[in-house]
Formats: structure tokens, sequence, C-alpha cells
């Protein structure tokens, strides 16, 4: 089947992806930046739970924030699913599956924010344990986030990788754009994987290095799409995946 026209369920999808993208990542960068940072004090553990008895709800706030950002995950891999599945339904179903264990790590991390506070509240069933027992469990459990962190960016690079390829093979987004994705993604993989095995890589390269050019290219893409929306050279056909049915 020959197709050189994006449908109408594209396009909307296109917006969702984009608009998806756009409000979660203001979500997550509130989350971490306006609430965890302040929150948590890396070190020292009496201090944390400190912060976190005190301002109990404005943490649980960040939880929420956390939740829904995961919600918005899947609104965008759902979304991207629909508009690169023409390219190649298994490669799009891969770089979905793949996006959907990131939520699933980040909802495990979300999970250790719970437990700190179960830990720093003084429930009745652990009154058994010191305090400071407590606290430096509650700052285990936060830490420990890190590690769910970054096996859940192996994932999502991963997906951005494989999306970023279908985005350059369907010439939806201008081509410089997806080529930036592929390497930016591709170079949080690698990353990531080394990181792995070197702790110390992190010494040389900045832990921001592994994922902020990636989400800038994700950044860029989500405005493409929301302004932008989808659109291909004029004149440009591609030939669909064999049994692919036209919507």
């Amino acid at each position: 089947m020959t197709t050189g026209a994006i449908d109408e369920s594209q396009q909307r999808a296109a917006k969702a992806a984009g608009l998806a993208y756009l409000l979660t990542f203001l979500i997550v960068v509130s989350v971490n930046y306006g609430i965890h940072d302040r929150l948590i004090v890396e070190s020292n553990a009496a201090e944390t739970a400190h912060n976190i008895l005190a301002h109990e709800q404005l943490f649980r706030l960040g939880i929420v924030g956390d939740i829904l950002y995961c919600v918005g995950v899947v609104i965008q891999l759902t979304a991207l699913y629909v508009i690169l599945r023409p390219m190649s339904q298994g490669l799009a179903l891969l770089a979905a599956l793949w996006r959907l264990t990131w939520v699933l790590m980040w909802l495990v991390m979300t999970l250790h924010l719970f437990d700190a506070v179960r830990l720093v509240s003084g429930a009745d069933y652990l009154r058994g344990f010191e305090v400071d027992r407590l606290q430096s469990l509650a700052s285990l459990n936060l830490s420990a986030r890190f590690d769910y962190y970054y096996v859940g960016l192996l994932f999502g690079s991963l997906a951005s990788t494989l999306c970023a390829y279908l985005w350059l093979k369907s010439r939806y987004i201008p081509r410089w754009l997806a080529i930036v994705g592929v390497i930016t993604s591709t170079l949080c993989v690698a990353c990531t994987l080394i990181f792995y095995v070197f702790s110390k890589f992190s010494d040389v390269v900045n832990l921001y290095w592994f994922d902020t050019p990636m989400g800038l290219f994700d950044i860029a893409t989500s405005l493409w799409l929301v302004f932008k929306g989808l659109k291909l050279p004029e004149g440009m056909r591609f030939r669909a995946p064999a049994g692919m049915v036209a919507q």
C-alpha cells in the first residue's frame, strides 16, 4: 500500500505527544528541583528526616507529581506508537515497551518515597527501632532511587534512539532534528552502560551530560509537533509494511 498522506489520527497523536512531553517535563523539573532538592539533604539522614516531617504535605505533593509524570509518559508513548507505526510496527512497539519499562522504574522510585515517609513518621510497628536507624533506612531508600533511575534511563534512551530512527525514516520532522535525536539518544545509551561498569565515570563525565542533550532533543521535537505538526516533503511517498491497513 502506498501512502503519502498523514492521517488525522497521526496529527492528533502528534499534538498529544508534544503536549504530554512538555507538561510532564514541567512537572518533573518542578518536583525534582522545587521539592526533592529542597527537602532531601544528601549524606544527612537526620536533616532529611526533619525536612520530610516538617513539610510532609509538600513531600507528598512531590509524590503526586511523580505519578502524574508517569501518566504523561504513558500518554506520550501511546501517541508516538500511533505516529510511527507506519514506518515499522515492530520497532514502534518495541520503543513503546522500552519506554514503558522506564515508567515502571520511575514508579518503583516513587514507592521508595512512600517508604521514606513511613520510616521517618514513626509508625507504631516501627517503635522497636532506634530513631537514627530509621532515619538511615529512610535515607537509604531515597538514595536507592538513583539506581532505579539509571536502570530506567537505559530503556528510556533505547526507546528514544528507536523513535529518532523512525522519525528520520518517516521525514515527519526535519531531517537534521531526527539526526540530532539519534546522536543524543545513542550517547545516553553509551554513557549509561559505561556508568554501570565504571562508577568513577561520573567523575569524568557529568551525570547531566547523560540525558540533557537527549532531553533538549525531546523538547525541540515536542515544540515542533505542537506548533508545526507532522509534515512530509512535497511529493514524498513511502511504502507501508505489508498487512498494514489504512486507518
